[in-house]
C-alpha cells in the first residue's frame, strides 16, 4: 500500500492510532489507523476522497485528498489544550486586535496591564458558541509555523464570530488571560504603543526574538530551521538535527535563502505568565527569563522607580511608528538577538548623528538580521558560516576575530558589526556571576558606594542560570569595537569555552553623536528588582541620559 501522508500534532510529533475514514459521495470506502510513525497507507484507486481524522485528545477534522499524491501530505491535528494568541501581537492605542483561541469549553477572557502590578482592565467577554466544541479550531496541514495557525478561519463565516478588542490609551505590556470551564489557564502578551509619544523613554520589546524561539508547529529558528523534514518526529533526541553530532556541524550554515518564513500567528508558551505570578516571583522554565515575562521585570522596575515609558515592537521601529527623535533614550530588553536591518540603521543614525541615547540592557543582541515578509511573517537570515560563532557553541579558536571573519550573523548579512554601535558581541554562555566594579570614579557608580573590586549584581530572579547579573549569554569587545568605549565593570564568570564574563561599557560619541550604555548580559534585567547597587547604577544612567541636553557636550 502507498503512504499518502503522515499525521502529526501541532508540535510535529507523530500520532499513532489515529482513526482515518476515506469517503466518496458520502460512502465509506476504506478505513485505517496511523502507524507509529504517523504514516497513513491505502491502496485506493485514483480519485478525490474526503478523509476524516479522529483521535482522543485532539480535534477531529475533514480533508479532501486527490490520489495518487505527488509526495506524502503532512496532516496536522490540534490537541485539546487551551491556547491562543493576539492578532496582531502589537497595536497602537485605538487600533483593534483579534483574540484567537482554541478551547474545548466556554472561555473567560480578561485583560490586564503588566507594570509594577498586574492591573485588571476587566472581563472582556466569555468566548463560546452554540455548537458542541465550537471554540476548537481546525488548523491547516503542512508547515503551520510558516502559514500560521489561521485560527478563526474555518467555520467562522462572518466577522462577528471573531472577537476584537481595542487597544487601551495607555502604552504598555498587556496580557489577555484565558480561563475555561475545564479549569485550564493560558496568558498571551499584547504590545500597545501610544498614538503619540507620552514619555521621554521608549522601550523596545524583542518581538522578533519571541518568534525565533517559538517552536509551536514543530519549527522555529532552533528546531527544523531549514524546514519540516518529510516525516514527523517520533523521538526528538534521535530524529532532530539539533541533537545529531553530524548535523550540528552544518547547523545554521545553509545559505540564507534556504530558511523558510516563520509566522507570528502562533501561541507562545515561552511568554505565558502564571495566574498567580508576581513581578518579583523567580522566573522559572527555559524561556521566561529571555522573553516577555523577563521584559515585564524591566517595565515593573521602571514604574517602581517612577519612570514613565512608551512600549514598541521590533516591527514598529522598523516601519517608523517609533519615532526615535521624539524620545530622549531607547532601552532594549533582555535578549534583542534578532533585528531588522532597518532597526539597526535607524538606531545607528539616531545615535551617531542626532544625539540619541541608547541603553543596551541585554545580552547576545543584534546577532541576526530579520527579513520582513509581511505583517505576520518574517525570515531569519541565520547563516553563521564564516562568523565567530561558526564552530557550534562558541568555539574558542573561531571566536578570535580573523581577517575576513564576521563578528556574528548580523555582521555577515549587513556588513555592519553591531560592535560599532553597542561595543560588544556575544562570545559565551551558560554561567551566572556578579559583576566587579573596575572604574569607581565614573559617574555611573555615583552614590553606590562601590569601589574597584567590589561585587554587585549578586541577587537575581533567574532560575535557569542563577548566580548573578552577568550571565546566560554574555558579550565582550571584538576587533570591530569602535574607539572610545570606557570599561566600567566585568562579570566574574569562570573562563569557559574561551569566554569570560560580560563587560559593562559606556561611550559618549563625538560631535553631534549621543551616548551608549551596554551591559552585555542576558541576566542583567533579572537582577534589577532585587539588587540595589545594580538598580542604582541603572538609575544613574537613565538620569544622566534624561538630563535635557540632548546633542550638547
Amino acid at each position: 500500500m502507498q503512504i499518502i501522508g503522515y499525521v502529526s500534532s501541532e508540535d510535529y510529533l507523530a500520532l499513532n492510532d489515529v482513526s482515518v475514514v476515506f469517503e466518496k459521495d458520502h460512502e465509506i470506502l476504506f478505513d485505517t489507523k496511523s502507524l507509529a510513525t504517523g504514516a497513513i497507507r491505502t491502496d485506493l484507486p485514483p480519485g478525490t476522497y474526503t478523509l476524516t481524522f479522529a483521535k482522543a485528545g485532539y480535534g477531529s477534522k475533514h480533508v479532501e485528498v486527490t490520489l495518487p499524491v505527488k509526495e506524502p501530505i503532512k496532516f496536522r491535528l490540534l490537541s485539546d489544550k487551551l491556547v491562543g494568541y493576539m492578532s496582531p501581537r502589537w497595536s497602537t492605542s485605538g487600533e483593534k486586535s483579534c483574540i484567537r483561541i482554541n478551547s474545548t469549553t466556554s472561555c473567560r477572557v480578561e485583560l490586564f496591564r503588566y507594570g509594577k502590578v498586574k492591573e485588571s482592565y476587566g472581563v472582556i467577554t466569555w468566548l463560546d458558541e452554540h455548537g458542541p466544541r465550537a471554540m476548537t479550531q481546525v488548523i491547516p496541514d503542512g508547515d503551520i509555523a510558516a502559514s500560521g495557525l489561521q485560527f478563526g478561519t474555518i467555520g467562522f463565516p462572518y466577522p462577528g464570530m471573531t472577537w476584537k478588542i481595542e487597544a487601551p490609551e495607555r502604552s504598555g505590556l498587556y496580557y489577555v488571560h484565558l480561563e475555561n470551564e475545564g479549569g485550564e489557564f493560558f496568558s498571551m502578551p499584547w504590545i500597545v504603543s501610544p498614538k503619540k509619544p507620552t514619555a521621554k523613554i521608549a522601550v523596545l520589546a524583542a518581538t522578533n526574538n519571541w518568534n525565533a524561539y517559538n517552536n509551536y508547529g514543530g519549527r522555529g529558528n532552533y528546531i527544523n530551521a531549514e524546514g519540516l523534514p518529510p516525516r514527523p518526529t517520533v523521538n526528538a533526541r534521535q530524529d532532530l538535527s539539533r541533537y545529531s553530532e553530524k548535523d550540528m556541524n552544518v547547523f545554521w550554515k545553509s545559505p540564507n535563502d534556504v530558511y523558510p518564513p516563520i509566522s507570528f500567528e502562533r501561541p507562545e508558551f515561552g511568554n505565558v505568565v502564571g495566574k498567580n505570578e508576581e513581578l518579583t516571583s523567580p522566573m522559572s522554565g527555559r524561556l521566561a527569563s529571555s522573553c516577555a515575562p523577563g521584559m515585564w521585570r524591566l517595565l515593573g522596575w521602571l514604574e517602581r522607580e517612577g519612570y514613565e515609558y512608551d512600549l514598541y515592537s521590533d516591527n514598529q521601529l522598523r516601519d517608523g511608528t517609533l519615532d526615535l527623535d521624539a524620545y530622549e533614550t531607547l532601552l532594549t530588553e533582555i535578549h534583542p538577538e534578532y533585528w531588522y536591518r532597518e532597526e539597526y540603521t535607524r538606531v545607528r543614525d539616531w545615535v551617531f548623528e542626532r544625539g540619541g541615547k541608547f541603553m543596551y540592557l541585554g545580552g547576545n543582541g543584534l546577532d541576526c538580521e530579520v527579513e520582513y515578509v509581511d505583517e505576520t511573517t518574517v525570515r531569519f537570515l541565520t547563516d553563521k558560516s564564516n562568523t565567530s560563532h561558526e564552530g557550534g557553541v562558541f568555539d574558542p579558536e573561531l571566536r578570535i576575530a580573523k581577517e575576513g571573519r564576521f563578528d556574528n550573523r548580523f555582521h555577515k548579512s549587513t556588513n555592519q558589526s553591531p560592535a560599532q554601535l553597542i561595543g560588544l558581541v556575544c562570545d559565551g554562555e551558560g554561567t551566572g556571576a556578579p559583576y566587579e566594579c573596575r572604574n569607581e570614579d565614573h559617574w555611573v557608580f555615583a552614590g553606590t558606594g562601590l569601589k574597584n573590586g567590589d561585587k554587585f549584581g549578586i541577587n537575581s530572579l533567574h532560575e535557569r542560570i542563577p548566580g548573578g547579573a552577568s550571565g546566560h549569554e554574555m558579550d565582550n569587545r571584538t576587533a570591530h569595537t569602535g574607539e572610545g568605549f570606557i570599561s566600567l565593570a566585568k562579570g566574574l564568570n569562570p573562563e569557559t569555552i574561551g569566554s569570560s564574563g560580560a563587560e559593562m561599557i559606556y561611550k559618549d560619541f563625538p560631535g553631534k553623536g549621543g551616548e551608549v550604555f551596554s551591559v552585555g548580559s542576558m541576566n542583567y534585567i533579572s537582577s534589577l528588582l532585587v539588587d540595589k547597587p545594580l538598580s542604582d547604577i541603572t538609575k544613574n544612567v537613565l538620569n544622566h541620559f534624561l538630563r535635557n541636553d540632548k546633542g550638547q557636550k
